[in-house]
């Protein structure tokens, strides 16, 4: 499916065009994408908090997004960059992969900063680890991996994180207690599996946890 780029698509109605998109994506591979629509404005605000809030403004950041899908998080960071800073997007979907390109060349927010800007069709995992990031930011669906497909991201990432850097990440809240009433069996111990180790990740590095009510669904 080829991405449209109308340059007739108003801001206004992008978020829609977007959704239109991640949705016939998801349809298809809700394993990889985790939700049925792109995240919202407010979680985009708190995913994106370490590249507008900086200990030295005058220092440019490196930062990588994984699983940018259709891009709400990635303009969020295109509009928070900075002179110097560069923003990496990586996204295995090709239809994503073909739409992100397209906004890199036509959205206003990313035309200001293209020449920084690399999309990537890769698992993040493939990107490799001899660059090293001030910001990671994740919108990869952990409750829908195995627990041993979240150690190797995480460990991926605090590979290629500088020290002093910050990892955001976020998952949807009580999808754990819907699964336990309408999930399989096997299904549900995966999830919780899955976000345990999440979570002895989350405890031996975390510095901040915030819930995002004003998104679909709440993360």
């Amino acid at each position: 499916m080829a991405a449209n780029h109308d340059p007739q698509v108003s801001r206004l109605s992008q978020p829609f065009h977007d959704a239109g998109i991640f949705f016939q994506q998801a349809v298809r591979t809700f394993r990889a994408t985790g939700a049925v629509i792109p995240s919202g404005a407010a979680l985009a605000d708190a995913l994106t908090r370490y590249v507008a809030e900086r200990d030295d403004p005058s220092t440019p950041l490196s930062i990588l997004e994984a699983g940018a899908g259709t891009g709400p998080v990635s303009r969020a960071i295109a509009s928070r960059m900075r002179g110097g800073d560069t923003f990496d997007m990586v996204e295995p979907n090709p239809t994503f992969v073909e739409y992100l390109n397209g906004l890199v060349k036509t959205d206003p927010v990313f035309l200001a900063v293209a020449d920084r800007v690399t999309v990537h069709q890769a698992l993040v995992t493939d990107l490799g680890t001899d660059r090293r990031f001030d910001v990671i930011v994740s919108g990869l669906p952990f409750a829908n991996f195995t627990a041993d497909e979240v150690r190797t991201i995480m460990e991926y990432y605090f590979t290629v994180l500088r020290p002093g850097g910050h990892l955001s990440f976020f998952g949807y809240l009580y999808t754990k207690q819907v699964k336990a009433v309408i999930a399989p069996l096997d299904d549900y111990l995966r999830q919780v599996r899955s976000g345990w180790e999440v979570e002895e990740w989350v405890n031996r590095y975390g510095v901040g946890r915030e819930r995002v009510f004003r998104n679909i669904p709440p993360a």
